[in-house]
């Protein structure tokens, strides 16, 4: 059996971060992120549910996520995930997509899984510059020929359709976005959307494909998120994102993103340590 292996990295020309897991059996949970994921299975099969739609995922598969975009996954079989990922935020997506159209927007694709020789080909080459830090521009070269073929072949309308009570569930949303480190409660969400409790469960979950309660705490992990990468330390992380307490915070940091928080906050330490350098006299 391989041995489990969690790495991140940040590459701070790109401004994106590379993901590699290796050996890894256990399932993730119903979440988003507020980036784009484009991955790569080297290994492995997984059972994805994403948009309330079910789809078997296997080696040779890029994988992809739009922001907000809620999905979970659990093994196939007995082979072990081995896994690379690109996390792109909206506003790099959109320079970079400026870059390759001439017109900044934030794109959608049609499939959340793709089969495509030539495009894992660049998917794979960009991970592997990262994680060997590469300063060459070869690295942002194929990052564009990488997007170019993604908007070229698989590119759909980013926003479809309106929502089973869109404007009740954007201010259930909005609540959980600005009171987040806060011990809210379900009667909470439900006055500020003006929904009952059962009415807002079904219609939430429907519309966004997650329940409030999961929501919630995916929205405490990705500005935990922020905080790591601005030098916070993990145990006032916690405290400011509304965990009970750092071992609560840690359990579901690692759960939500699968490296623990001081790893995460490790790969963000030079960058910080080289700004604090250059601000000396």
């Amino acid at each position: 059996m391989k041995k489990e292996m969690r790495t991140v990295y940040y590459d701070e020309e790109l401004q994106i971060e590379a993901y590699r897991f290796v050996g890894i059996s256990r399932a993730f949970p119903n979440h988003f992120h507020e980036y784009y994921t484009i991955g790569f299975i080297e290994a492995g099969r997984r059972a994805l549910s994403c948009k309330n739609t079910e789809c078997e995922v296997k080696k040779g598969d890029i994988i992809l996520f739009h922001p907000d975009e809620n999905h979970s996954c659990a093994q196939i079989g007995a082979d072990p995930l081995d896994y690379r990922s690109l996390g792109i935020s909206p506003k790099v997506m959109k320079k970079l997509v400026g870059e390759v159209t001439g017109r900044e927007y934030l794109p959608g694709f049609s499939q959340n899984a793709i089969q495509d020789d030539i495009l894992s080909g660049y998917l794979q080459d960009v991970h592997r510059m990262i994680t060997e830090e590469s300063r060459e521009f070869e690295k942002e070269e194929k990052l564009l020929f990488l997007l170019e073929g993604l908007l070229e072949n698989y590119e759909k309308p980013f926003l479809t359709g309106l929502p089973e009570c869109g404007a009740e569930i954007d201010r259930a949303c909005a609540f959980m976005d600005s009171h987040y480190e806060s011990a809210i409660t379900l009667e909470d969400i439900c006055r500020e959307a003006g929904l009952s409790k059962s009415t807002l469960l079904r219609a939430f979950t429907r519309t966004r494909g997650i329940t409030p309660y999961r929501y919630l705490e995916t929205v405490r992990i990705n500005k935990a998120r922020e905080l790591l990468q601005n030098g916070l330390a993990p145990v006032e992380v916690a405290l400011g994102t509304g965990f009970s307490d750092q071992s609560h915070f840690t359990k579901f940091f690692t759960l939500f993103t699968g490296v623990a928080p001081g790893a995460y906050s490790d790969i963000f330490a030079s960058g910080r340590e080289e700004g604090m350098n250059n601000e000396k006299p």
